[in-house]
């Protein structure tokens, strides 16, 4: 069972819970060093654990040195500030990496004491942490200059101050995860990006008012980045998106997933200037056609996921160019691209990436799909989970077919139960609803 919350809090326990075992033999044979550097490999709850054998175990396992990397998330995320406290003091300099992932308890407060006390974190996860606010920015500002990783997702009281106050005392800041902050504007990224214009990851998830003006600071002061992520950013359209493409040619992973107003524009950009682009997600922007994924794949040959979920226009011709310019293709998405055939699925599975490398492929309600796409899938020996919800085209028989050469892999399906025969005197057939084929 995990140490109690009292335990931890405390980071040391009274002495009527050790036992006589001070001079067991191992305390004996073995130098502080390295029982040291053995703790130095367990991870929180059984150094807990051990501090409860002894005096001599309680000072080995509670030695800073051992605490450079705490995550709290599967170990207890009900805590309060307090612990955090008395964590960073126990911790100190030594402390590189925490993650308080869902600690809804901890607020501005002990994350100030933290800050003071831990200026050698590198790594923070504030992720849920709603108590915080634009008071913790500013304390890791003026405390902890070395930090490279933040993650403050779902911290809705976060503003454009906050992103100042990064900017002037984080300068070293790589990643930063700001999803649905939506009090964030186009001035706080404005502010952000000029103080730390070695961003490589930045994840915008949810930020509802940001606009493509946003969207040229970055493109303007952050060369080297690699991950973006603008899913849900309704107000984004293809001049933003442009700008992004002409100032991060090291772009590998580009999420634009519901970002409505896009178009062929956007796919013709990351063509001419993002040639090391390996995921892209555009979901539900509907206004991509064939021709734009067919620039994409014919520039883009490192690609290895693509989420075209409703991306309605699309049709075989956008499956036969990925077939042919993109061999790494792992992960597929599909669904809802209505007019998806058999012939599409057929180039895919003579393609280059499906011997050896397509692993997951969506095919939600796609209406024309048959059984014969799961003949054409047999030779993707990769292949581990297939989507098949709402095709109302594929037959069990189909899909056994499928496992006889593919016995591990996952298939998602769902058939409708079987519709009563008509009543005596009815004067047509019926179906229920799930069965017709549009």
């Amino acid at each position: 069972m995990a140490p109690s919350r009292d335990r931890l809090l405390h980071f040391g326990f009274k002495a009527t819970m050790f036992s006589n075992s001070d001079e067991a033999v191992i305390n004996k044979k073995l130098p502080k060093e390295l029982l040291l550097r053995i703790f130095s490999f367990l991870d929180v709850v059984t150094l807990c654990r051990c501090a409860q054998v002894s005096r001599a175990w309680n000072v080995l396992a509670l030695d800073g040195s051992n605490w450079q990397r705490i995550d709290l998330f599967d170990f207890q995320r009900d805590i309060e500030g307090r612990v955090v406290e008395n964590i960073s003091k126990r911790c100190g300099g030594f402390l590189r990496k925490l993650s308080l992932r869902g600690c809804l308890g901890v607020g501005d407060n002990a994350l100030r004491t933290f800050a003071q006390n831990c200026r050698n974190i590198e790594v923070l996860n504030l992720n849920g942490c709603t108590k915080t606010t634009d008071a913790t920015c500013t304390s890791l500002s003026k405390f902890c200059s070395k930090l490279r990783h933040l993650d403050l997702a779902s911290c809705t009281s976060i503003t454009n101050m906050s992103l100042k106050a990064l900017s002037e005392g984080c300068p070293l800041l790589e990643q930063l995860n700001i999803s649905w902050c939506d009090q964030v504007t186009k001035d706080g990224i404005q502010a952000l990006v000029r103080g730390c214009g070695g961003l490589k990851a930045l994840f915008l998830k949810g930020c509802t008012q940001l606009e493509d003006e946003a969207l040229k600071y970055i493109g303007a002061h952050c060369p080297e980045l690699v991950t973006l992520n603008l899913q849900t950013c309704l107000q984004i359209t293809d001049d933003g998106l442009i700008t992004i493409c002409r100032g991060c040619h090291k772009l590998q992973s580009l999420c634009a997933s519901g970002c409505s107003n896009i178009t062929d524009a956007i796919l013709n950009a990351l063509g001419q200037n993002c040639p090391r682009l390996r995921i892209l997600e555009v979901a539900r922007c509907s206004q991509l056609t064939d021709v734009g994924f067919t620039t994409l794949a014919r520039n883009c040959h490192e690609l290895e996921k693509m989420d075209l979920e409703e991306c309605v226009q699309i049709t075989d011709s956008t499956l036969i160019q990925l077939s042919i310019h993109c061999p790494r293709l792992q992960v597929l998405s599909l669904s809802h691209c209505e007019l998806i055939t058999d012939d599409g699925i057929r180039h895919l599975g003579n393609g280059a990436c499906a011997h050896d490398q397509l692993e997951v492929i969506e095919l939600d309600n796609c209406p024309l799909i048959t059984d014969a796409s799961l003949e054409h899938l047999k030779s993707c020996h990769s292949l581990e989970r297939i989507e098949l919800y709402d095709c109302q085209q594929i037959t069990r028989a189909g899909i056994k077919r499928l496992r006889t050469h593919l016995p591990n892999i996952k298939v998602h399906a769902y058939f409708a139960p079987v519709t009563p025969p008509p009543s005596v005197g009815g004067s047509r057939q019926r179906f229920c609803r799930c069965c017709i084929i549009l």
